[in-house]
């Protein structure tokens, strides 16, 4: 037997878990991108940043006590984690260049301290 589906967790024999960390991604997508309420204006970035950390949070790290992470793993939860925020947190207005740019990974961070 190669892979095994266990309780929502799929087990290989030599314990690799690219596979189980790549389906939780894909799973993780289609949650983000199929609810609207991340999209609406009218909820408040503090409520927002609550239903990730319900929603996709648990649906990311359920039953990770088994899994080995390398730092490519540890990357890509990284990417895809940074991504929801930018979705919620939105665009900034730099009044220097006069346009709209995307948040830096500090400003990310800074802002949902702060939101938190």
């Amino acid at each position: 037997m190669e892979n095994c589906k266990y309780l929502g967790v799929i087990l290989r024999e030599d314990n690799n878990n690219q596979i189980d960390l790549q389906e939780r991604i894909k799973m993780l997508k289609n949650i983000f991108y199929a609810k609207n309420v991340f999209k609406n204006k009218n909820i408040l970035k503090k409520l927002k940043l609550r239903l990730k950390n319900t929603i996709i949070g648990k649906t990311l790290t359920y039953a990770p006590e088994t899994w080995t992470l390398s730092k490519r793993d540890r990357k890509q939860l990284n990417i895809i984690e940074r991504k929801v925020y930018r979705r919620i947190l939105g665009p900034v207005y730099d009044k220097e260049k006069e346009n709209w740019r995307i948040l830096t990974n500090k400003e990310i961070y800074a802002s949902v301290k702060n939101l938190l």
